[in-house]
């Protein structure tokens, strides 16, 4: 039997009301194995989220629980977060304690926390023990244009290697938001990717994904896009179906390939709208074998075993 896919036309229709879109999907992925509906339909692990305030401007859901409103009611289960807090605070320790304590006051493990270290500032491994030891994350988020390094520092693959040790992941962002529409006083462009293919290479075995990373596709990134150690979430992937077209190879401005298998949802909240997330993933003809990972299975699998 040919194994139906969810257009954008039938995702609108399931999703005037946001908790319908979903059961939309479990419906449909049941009915590709000709089984009954699930008890419930399949969550998505949202790996991009920030809590806290962004520095430049007012967000509408800056406000942790209606941040965690927001997302269960689009069928989120899980959330990945770090804080807007770690891209212009100097101490770090204290941002990544605020992180922690507001993920567990909030949401029952619902927030993931991913704590912020800056290798090129003075005595960041203690930071990052912090992370792992003391505030038991699974992961750290690294801002370099923020915090104004490039990849091919030598701090960056001598901490990829202390957190592959401590099989914490870690995320990188490439960018927080269009360089065109920064504050005039703050230059922070497009984190250039490239010199991560070389540090896989040497640490293979780092768990490493880019957040806002597809930007990194359109200029040099070959290299990157053949590196299986690196997956990317879609939060800054513009276009109509253009999900679909990033794993069939047909993008109109990333040649590079990227496998369903390499993907993760990310939605960028409360920066972006989560709805947008969503209509971006659901608006592609994708199959259930392409669609359930990148909703939830590749971020269960990057994860798992991680420290916590």
């Amino acid at each position: 039997m040919t194994t139906p896919t969810l257009d954008r036309r039938d995702f609108l229709k399931g999703a005037l009301l946001p908790a319908a879109a979903l059961p939309l999907v479990a419906s449909r992925t049941a009915a590709a194995d000709d089984q009954p509906p699930a008890a419930g339909p399949p969550g998505i692990i949202d790996t991009n989220v920030h809590l806290f305030d962004w520095p430049f401007r007012r967000l509408k859901y800056a406000q942790t629980n209606s941040l965690l409103a927001k997302l269960k009611k689009h069928r989120i289960t899980q959330a990945w977060a770090g804080t807007f807090e770690a891209l212009l605070h100097k101490n770090l320790d204290a941002a990544n304690a605020r992180l922690a304590e507001e993920c567990r006051r909030n949401g029952d493990g619902f927030f993931v926390p991913f704590g912020s270290v800056n290798p090129v500032w003075p005595d960041w491994e203690e930071d990052l023990r912090r992370c792992h030891e003391v505030h038991r994350m699974r992961g750290i988020r690294l801002y370099p244009n923020f915090h104004n390094y490039r990849l091919d520092r030598p701090e960056l693959a001598r901490l990829l290697e202390l957190a592959t040790r401590r099989s914490l992941l870690v995320q990188i962002v490439i960018e927080m938001e269009d360089e065109r529409v920064h504050h005039p006083i703050i230059a922070v462009p497009p984190v250039d990717a490239e010199p991560l293919a070389a540090a896989v290479k040497q640490i293979p075995q780092a768990g490493i994904q880019l957040l806002n990373g597809l930007t990194a596709l359109q200029r040099k990134g070959a290299a990157l896009g053949q590196e299986s150690g690196i997956t990317f979430d879609v939060a800054n992937l513009e276009g109509t179906g253009t999900v679909g077209r990033l794993i069939e190879g047909k993008h109109a401005s990333i040649r590079t390939q990227i496998p369903a298998s390499r993907l993760l949802f990310g939605s960028h909240a409360p920066f972006f709208p989560c709805e947008a997330g969503l209509l971006r993933l659901f608006e592609s003809p994708l199959e259930k074998e392409q669609l359930l990972p990148i909703m939830r299975d590749n971020a269960q699998n990057l994860l798992a075993g991680r420290a916590g």
